[in-house]
Order: structure tokens, then sequence, then C-alpha cells
């Protein structure tokens, strides 16, 4: 049997203007359904994916299909607010507020990052 690797996946597109953001997150949950440990870093506008009012953001339907899931899961997530106003995150996500540090660490700790 293979060793598991652990992942880092990093979003750091606004998901107001791009739909990479959500297409990040549907690779996360396909990363996640194997034996290898995924976090979730959301850097900047990317916190919009978990923000409560989310009305504006591009593929929102398909975001809606796949939140379900990372809250089942209980997949991690590292929130780096970007400065400003801050959105209202969604409950029952295993949510940790971060900074650029504590990211840049678990960038370090991950035997593998992806960045969005």
């Amino acid at each position: 049997m293979a060793a598991t690797a652990s992942i880092a996946l990093i979003i750091r597109t606004d998901p107001l203007t791009s739909a990479v953001p959500v297409e990040a997150l549907r690779i996360a949950l396909g990363l996640a359904a194997g034996e290898n440990p995924i976090t979730v870093i959301l850097m900047g506008p990317a916190v919009h994916l978990l923000a409560e009012e989310s009305d504006d953001i591009v593929d929102l339907e398909i975001l809606e299909k796949y939140l379900p899931s990372f809250e089942h899961l209980q997949i991690p997530f590292i929130l780096v607010y970007p400065s400003g106003p801050r959105p209202d995150v969604q409950e029952g996500f295993a949510v940790t507020v971060g900074t650029v540090d504590s990211a840049r660490q678990a960038m370090e700790a991950a035997d593998r990052v992806l960045v969005f």
C-alpha cells in the first residue's frame, strides 16, 4: 500500500469575478475522497466561498452542490482574511482563522501544494 501524502490546496482567486475558485473546491472534494488528508486554505477574496452572503459568486449553483459535502466530511479550512470588512462565514464547517504565516506553515507541512 502506498503512503498517504498530505495536500494543501490554496485558493486565492476572487470567486466574485472568476469560476476558478468553485472549480478548485470541486477538485479539493475529489482529492478528499481518496486516502490523502487535505486542508483548504482560502486567502483574501476567496474567503467569500464560505460567506453567508454568497449571491454574487460565479457558479453559485455548483458551489451549493459541493458545500454540504465539505461540511459533512469536516474538511479543514484555513481562512486568511483580506484587509477590510470580513464576510460572515456559514456555520458548520471546520474553519480556523489563520494568517499568512499560518498558511505558509500549512503549505510547508504538506507533501503536495496546489494553488488556484
